[in-house]
Parts: C-alpha cells; structure tokens; sequence
C-alpha cells in the first residue's frame, strides 16, 4: 500500500510536507478525499443510519458503498480482470451518462431491444444517469472505476430485472446486487429495505419475488462483465438467457 505520512515527522522524506502529500494523494482521480481507516468508519456509520431513516438518499447510500467497499470492491475487479469483456471494460472505462448517449438512436430502437427498453425505463421512472454521484472515498483509481460502473450500470439492473424505482422493485435489485457483488451496502439495503413496505407487499417479496432475485443473482454471470453499451439492440430476453438471469416473476 502506499506510505501514509507520519504525524511525528511534518516534512516526507523528499521534503514535501504532510499538506502537499496530501494535495499529491487527491490527484488519484477528480474529487478523491483521502481518509484514516477511523474516518471511513464514522462515515460509514453515519451514512448507514441516514441512508436508514431514508432510503431515497442516494448520497448517503453512495458514501456507505464507498466507506464498506474494501473487500468487495478488489474482487468486483478481479472478476472483471478475469474475463475478456470485463477486462476490457476496465481498460477502456466507458460511462454511462447522458453526454455519452444517443438518445435518439437507443429511442429508435426495437421494443424488447435492451437500448430501446434502458430509454424507457428511464423515461417511465422519471430517473437519469446523470444522478449516479462520482466516488470520493475509495483509496484506488481502478477501485474508484468499479463502483462507478457499478452505479451506472444500477438502472440497467432494473431494466433486465423488469423493476420499478418504488421500494418494492429496489429492494428486489438490491438482493440480486448484494447476491452479485457482494457490497454491504447492497446487503444493508437488502435487509432493510422491507421494513418500509405493507403486509401485501412483504408476502409478495418473502413468496415470490426475493427467491427469485436470489436464484437469479447465484445463477447469473457477474453483470459488470457485460460491456453495454455495446449490446443496445440485443434483445433484453437473450441478454438475460446469456447471463442466466431467470424471467421475472
């Protein structure tokens, strides 16, 4: 790892001090904070109690993601470095945003087409990938990338997974995301996120709609591994027969 700056010792060894060391460590990439173990901690802690009380704040899920991350995030990428189109994933680091979109061409689209229905889900959920916060807290340049794919990849999950933005359909992608990638935020929010929904809704989600999302997430290839923006006009349903994802309930 790298060398961390002594608190007894106010110049490095190249006679840099602790402030331009750290002004060095935040050009891992744009917006990196650097923080002690103990500060990932009491973020951690913080952003999991907040993102608790309130689910739709994605800010706080996205620092709790960050700050949990150190074992997950390194076999997220190690799975990528395993396979060709993973791996050229993180040699290539496309992103999914608005400015990187033809909207007009994936709305052009045939229905069924995994481009055609991405732009529909967003469209019918009222939800943009432009939202999807850069990473800050993640000590790795390489690591930062994963859990930003991760989340730029977070809406398509829904779309192959057939999955609304309400409670129900988030909780359902967080058990197949906490099955595939094993983030603790992912489990956190898998755990969790039932306590908010009725009677009807839990015995829809314990009966049918959880087993399915977890044989789904056990069956299914790693999803990061999946270079989507090359596969728009695939049709959704052989996207899901080639990654093993069962149909939706």
């Amino acid at each position: 790892g790298r060398a961390r700056p002594s608190h007894s010792e106010p110049r490095g060894r190249d006679g840099r001090g602790r402030e331009e060391e750290m002004e060095g460590w935040q050009q891992l990439y744009p917006g990196y904070i650097p923080t002690s173990p103990l500060q990932k901690a009491l973020l951690a802690a913080g952003s999991a109690v907040m993102a608790l009380y309130d689910p739709y704040r994605h800010d706080m899920v996205a620092v709790l993601g960050e700050t949990t991350g150190c074992l997950a995030l390194p076999n997220l990428r190690d799975k990528m470095k395993n396979h060709p189109e993973g791996y050229r994933i993180l040699q290539e680091r496309p992103r999914i945003r608005l400015s990187t979109l033809d909207m007009g061409r994936l709305q052009g689209l045939p229905d069924g087409s995994l481009g055609r229905e991405y732009v529909r889900f967003l469209e019918d959920n009222k939800v943009s990938p432009d939202t999807r916060m850069p990473p800050k807290f993640v000590d790795d340049e390489e690591l930062a990338y994963v859990i930003q794919r991760y989340r730029e990849v977070h809406d398509l999950m829904h779309t192959l997974l057939g999955m609304p933005t309400n409670m129900l359909g988030e909780v359902v992608v967080k058990w197949f995301e906490a099955i595939q990638t094993g983030l603790p935020m992912c489990v956190l929010g898998a755990a969790f996120g039932p306590v908010r929904l009725s009677t009807r809704k839990l015995q829809v989600l314990a009966t049918e709609l959880v087993p399915w999302a977890i044989r789904s997430g056990l069956n299914s290839s790693c999803v990061l591994n999946v270079y989507y923006e090359q596969r728009w006009e695939q049709p959704v349903e052989s996207l899901r027969e080639e990654l093993g994802i069962f149909p939706p309930p």
